[in-house]
This record gives C-alpha cells, structure tokens and sequence, in this order.
C-alpha cells in the first residue's frame, strides 16, 4: 500500500501531510500527526487516506497573520494540497471541528468531491449549541461517569489550566473531559497527542471561526452525498436530535449513531464504523 509523507508551503504555515493506504483517494483534514491514528488499518485496505494537517496543526511563521484564521483561507489551503498531491476527485473527512473545514471545502470546490464524512460534531458550535450539549450532560449521565468528571477537574483547576502553554492547555482540556468524550469516561488519550503541535491559529479557529458558521449557506446547491457519524456518548457535542432541524436542507444526508461511542466512533467501534462507511461509500 501507498504511504509518503511531506509538506505544503502555505501563506508561511508548513502543512504537513501523510498518505496511507490504497482505494478512493480520501483527505482527512486536521492533524497528519493526531488523526491517522484515529483510523483502523482496515479501511486503509480500502481508502487512500490523505492525512493533512489545517494551519493550527502546522508550523507556523512568526508573528502570525490574523487573516490565517479565515475560514476560506483554511478550506483554500486543501484546495492547494489536493493540487499539490495530483489529486483528483476526493472523498472529504472529518473528525469534530474539521467536520466543517470537510463540508466547507466541499460547497465550494463541489466538482473535486466525490462524498463528505463528518464524524462526532452538532450543526453548530454557537451558545444555544454548548447549552445544550450541557443538559444533554446533565439529564443523562450516570452519577459514575459525573464523578469521574469532577475528580479530573480538581487534579487540575481552571486558573492552573490558564498558566499552560498552548499545546499542553489544549492536551489536557481533552483529558480532564475524557467522561464527555469517550464511552469509557477513564480513557487516557494521551498517546494520540504524542508529537503532535499546536498553535495560535486553533485557538482563534475553535472559539471564533467554527461557533459561526452556518452550515446551511449553500446546502441549496450541495448535491454531494454526506455521512454523519455520532457516538450517543459524546457529550462535548450537542445530541444527535440537535441535527433534525437541518437535516432538510442537504441533497442527501445518511445519519448513524454509534451505541458504544463518544465523540470518536471511528477509533471507538472502529470495525462497525469502517463497515457502516464503507457500504455507504459504495453506493455512490
């Protein structure tokens, strides 16, 4: 099976990029570092997985522009890739936020994609969204798995958290959430992090770009077929019914939602996600 790696020069970001696999060319925006290891080496057997990295995951220029934030500027940097790489037609994937970067670069480069894969996101990241992620946590969570919660927070309170550097803050935000994240509220992802860099841009990306965007502006026009993975325990997201009001407005959307998972089915039940996406795949 194909694998290489390398880097894409990009307004002064590095993004690097790692290839896995064979079958449908796939990108898999957000880390090339963090997000193969998401991934089963089964459905390498089928995709061409294109593990890239967004400008918050890169090596940055110092000082940073703030124009490097810019949603469009971020879904132009694929474009840039995919020609980079002698792609072709692509299928488009990810996982939490980056779910928007793959519908995005999908609206707007619609001829290069072939299928949009959003795995583990609400329709949107707005107030009303984290409100309601929050009751769905409080009004169907085990007294266990809140308890967890809460011993995570003490180990390590918010003022200590503030006085982190930026890669660690993000890193241990993600452990001491482990209960609204995973299906086992013990599990330690630290290996997922090993390497991986972070910088100022994924700040501004998480609390400034992705909580408004609209993800029905072009829907009307989006005739690409889409498949949405949840975990019914992912409680850092608003719950699966949140997505009913949208659903009327894609061409044609396929829901599943995952029974053991959290906010990762496709590392969670990764055999059950690989054969759920892969028949979809096939259909179209």
């Amino acid at each position: 099976m194909d694998s290489h790696s390398g880097s894409i020069e990009a307004g002064g970001f590095y993004l690097r990029y790692q290839i896995e696999g064979a079958g449908i060319p796939t990108i898999v925006i957000g880390s090339a570092r963090k997000e193969p290891r998401l991934f089963s080496q089964h459905l390498r057997e089928h995709l061409r997985l294109v593990f890239l990295d967004h400008r918050g995951f890169a090596v940055a220029p110092s000082p940073i522009d703030p124009t490097s934030f810019a949603l469009e500027t971020l879904v132009d940097d694929i474009e840039r890739a995919r020609q980079a790489l002698g792609l072709e037609r692509v299928a488009m994937m990810g996982h939490s936020g980056h779910a928007y970067m793959a519908l995005e670069y999908g609206k707007k480069y619609p001829a290069q994609v072939s299928h949009v894969v959003m795995i583990g996101i609400a329709p949107n990241l707005s107030a009303a969204s984290q409100q309601a992620a929050e009751r769905y946590w409080q009004e169907s969570v085990s007294p266990e798995r809140k308890a967890v919660f809460q011993a995570n927070l003490q180990r390590l309170p918010d003022d200590a958290l503030a006085r982190l550097p930026a890669a660690n803050r993000a890193r241990q935000t993600r452990l001491w959430n482990a209960p609204k994240i995973w299906f086992d509220p013990q599990f330690d992802e630290t290996p997922q992090w090993e390497g991986v860099e972070v910088n100022e841009v994924i700040r501004r990306v998480w609390g400034e770009v992705f909580p408004t965007i609209d993800i029905t502006r072009g829907l009307e026009t989006f005739h690409v077929p889409v498949f949405l993975a949840l975990g019914r325990y992912d409680f850092l997201m608003a719950p699966p019914a949140s997505w009913d009001p949208i659903r009327p407005h894609f061409w044609d959307l396929t829901v599943r939602v995952f029974e053991r998972s959290g906010h990762t089915p496709c590392y969670e039940e990764a055999d059950l996600f690989d054969a759920e996406l892969l028949s979809w795949m096939k259909k179209y």
